[in-house]
C-alpha cells in the first residue's frame, strides 16, 4: 500500500479579499486506504467551512469528549473573530466608534498580534482592516469582469483607502480600540490558520496524541507520523484555472521532516480559481492594500511553512497579495519556508524543478520555485 498522501488545495482566495466571506472549495482527500482501527477521523463545520482531523487513538480515550472538546475551543474562535456573528467581539469593535475601547481575549490578543507581525514584514501587503477596498471593487463571492471594464473612480478607491489602516488599531494591554471613524477589523485571513493550531494544542496537550493530522479549509498541521507509521505527505495542487476538487492534478508535495521538532505547520494560497482576463491581462480575486487595486502577476498558487499554520496563513496571504518577483524577493529576505507555483516563462533567478501538466486547457509547463528555507524544509535539514 502506497503512503497515503493528503492534498493541500489553494483556496478561493477569501484572503486579503473576500475577509468574511468564508467559502472554501479546500477539502481534505484521503487516499482510498482504509484507517487502522488505532486511528480515528473526526470531520464537522467551523468558521463557513469544515474542518478534518486524523489522530492515532490513545488507549482509554474518550472520543465523544475529543469531539467535544474540539468543538468547544473552535466555538470560542467564532465568538470572538466571526464577522458573521453580530454579537463577536470582533463584529462589536467594528461597530463601535473611534477611541472607544473593548475587552478582547486571549485567542484574539494572539491573531492580533500574528497579523501585526505579518503587517509589518510585508510591507502593508498583509492587512486585515482590507475589506472596504474589496467591497469597492464588488468583490465577493464571485469575480466578473464587468467590474474591470467598470471599475471604480480614483476617488472611490482613495476614499476607501482610507479606512484600510492597520495602524489606527490600537492594543492597550486586554483591551483595543480604533483611532480613525469606520475602520474595522476581518481576521478570514489568518483565524482559519489559528483554529488548525488550537485543534493540534487540544489533542497534543489535553489528551496526549503525538500522531496527528489536521485541517481546516485546506490549512493544515502534522506531527508524528500518519496510520501507516510514515511521516505525513501534503499534496500541492497545479493551478489550473477552474479545477474542481475531483478534477485536478497534483503538481510537488512537501513531507513532514524530521528535523522540525516532527511537525509541521503549512497554509496555502492561491489566485487561480477567482481570476478574469481583461485586456490581455490577467486579475486576481486579491486586492493589494497598497495600492487599493487587484493582483496582476502575481503567482498563482503560494505555500509556506512556518512555526505556526495562523503565520502560515498569513504570509500565503501576503505574497499572494503581491507581484510574483516582489513576493519572491519578499519571502527570501524574511527567510520563510515558501513554494511559488507560477508559468515557466515567468523570469526569476531561482532554482526549481520543473513540472509538465497537461490537461483540457493545455496550461503547459509549471515552475515549482522554493526558497531556499523550503528547500531546506524538503531536504530535511534544519532552517
Amino acid at each position: 500500500m502506497k503512503n497515503t498522501m493528503y492534498r493541500l488545495l489553494s483556496k478561493k482566495t477569501i484572503k486579503n479579499t473576500l475577509f468574511g466571506t468564508m467559502s472554501l472549495t479546500s477539502i481534505l482527500s484521503l487516499s482510498a486506504c482504509q484507517q487502522t482501527p488505532d486511528y480515528n477521523y473526526l470531520t464537522g463545520e467551523t468558521m463557513g467551512t469544515s474542518y478534518h482531523i486524523s489522530y492515532q487513538l490513545p488507549d482509554n480515550a474518550d472520543e465523544a469528549a475529543i469531539q467535544a472538546a474540539i468543538d468547544q475551543r473552535l466555538q470560542q474562535i467564532n465568538d470572538s473573530m466571526s464577522t458573521y456573528q453580530s454579537d463577536s467581539t470582533i463584529s462589536k469593535f467594528n461597530q463601535l466608534g473611534k477611541d472607544t475601547p473593548i475587552a478582547i481575549d486571549a485567542d484574539f490578543a494572539h491573531v492580533l498580534e500574528v497579523s501585526r507581525t505579518v503587517y509589518q514584514q510585508s510591507g502593508g501587503a498583509f492587512d486585515p482592516t482590507v475589506m472596504p477596498l474589496v467591497e469597492t471593487w464588488g468583490f465577493g463571492s464571485t469575480m466578473t469582469v464587468e467590474r474591470l471594464q467598470n471599475p471604480p473612480t480614483a476617488l472611490e478607491i482613495a476614499q476607501a483607502k482610507a479606512l484600510v489602516d492597520f495602524d489606527s488599531i490600537v492594543q492597550d494591554q486586554q483591551r483595543i480600540y480604533k483611532t480613525k471613524e469606520g475602520v474595522g477589523l476581518d481576521f478570514s485571513a489568518v483565524a482559519k490558520g489559528y483554529g488548525v493550531d488550537v485543534i493540534a494544542d487540544v489533542l497534543k496537550n489535553d489528551y496526549e496524541i503525538k500522531n496527528y493530522m489536521v485541517e481546516i479549509g485546506g490549512e493544515i498541521a502534522t506531527s508524528g507520523v500518519n496510520k501507516q507509521k510514515q511521516p505525513w505527505q501534503i499534496a500541492i495542487d497545479a493551478p489550473i484555472e477552474d479545477s474542481t476538487v475531483s478534477e485536478r492534478e497534483t503538481i510537488s508535495a512537501i513531507r513532514q521532516p524530521i528535523s522540525t521538532a516532527n511537525q509541521m505547520h503549512l497554509a496555502t494560497s492561491g489566485n487561480y480559481r477567482n481570476s478574469v482576463v481583461f485586456d490581455g491581462e490577467r486579475y486576481s480575486h486579491t486586492i493589494d492594500p497598497t495600492t487599493g487595486t487587484p493582483i496582476a502577476g502575481g503567482a498563482p498558487s503560494v505555500t509556506v511553512a512556518a512555526e505556526s499554520v495562523a503565520l502560515a496563513d498569513a504570509w500565503a496571504t501576503a505574497l499572494t497579495a503581491m507581484p510574483y518577483q516582489q513576493a519572491l524577493d519578499v519571502a527570501q529576505k524574511q527567510n520563510l519556508a515558501a513554494m511559488f507555483v507560477v508559468l515557466a516563462d515567468t523570469d526569476n533567478d531561482s532554482d526549481s524543478d520543473k513540472k509538465t501538466i497537461k490537461d483540457a486547457d493545455n496550461i503547459g509547463k509549471w515552475q515549482v520555485v522554493q526558497t531556499p528555507a523550503m528547500q531546506a524544509l524538503r531536504a530535511d535539514k534544519p532552517l
